[in-house]
């Protein structure tokens, strides 16, 4: 375990009374907590923006009904085929499913394949969500 390090950081109040309502609705036990993992998704969105090699789900709500789009998707992620880890398959009713992707790989090519999954005709809604492999992050 690394050693602790304490420094002191000055805020307007209004700003730390703001903060403490975002702990106290996300249940953080104290302020530290809440600033790790603020440094945290910083660094991670760093890792994105840099074209490394991070990890990543792309989640897809579309109408199977909709002609060719399961073709469509299919094709894209055979594209994109040594980005993909795995998939989930829901069927959510008679009409839509939902499939969630999780992906691995330079952000730059996650993002193409995201944007090219979700831009594919009859897929109602989609969203890339970020993360990290945990490398790069203490």
């Amino acid at each position: 375990m690394s050693q602790l390090v304490r420094f002191g950081v000055s805020l307007e109040e209004p700003l730390l009374a703001a903060f403490d309502q975002h702990i106290t609705r996300k249940g953080y036990q104290n302020r530290s907590e809440a600033i790790r993992d603020l440094i945290r998704n910083q660094l991670v969105g760093e890792e994105w923006g840099g074209n490394k090699e991070t990890v990543g789900t792309i989640t897809l709500v579309y109408d199977h009904h909709q002609s060719d789009v399961l073709q469509q998707l299919t094709h894209h992620q055979h594209e994109y085929g040594k980005q993909i880890i795995s998939n989930l398959h829901v069927h959510l009713d008679h009409d839509h499913c939902l499939e969630v992707i999780v992906v691995k790989g330079r952000s730059s090519a996650l993002v193409d394949l995201a944007n090219l999954l979700i831009k594919t005709k009859g897929v109602k809604h989609g969203q890339l969500t970020m993360t990290t492999t945990g490398k790069a992050v203490k």
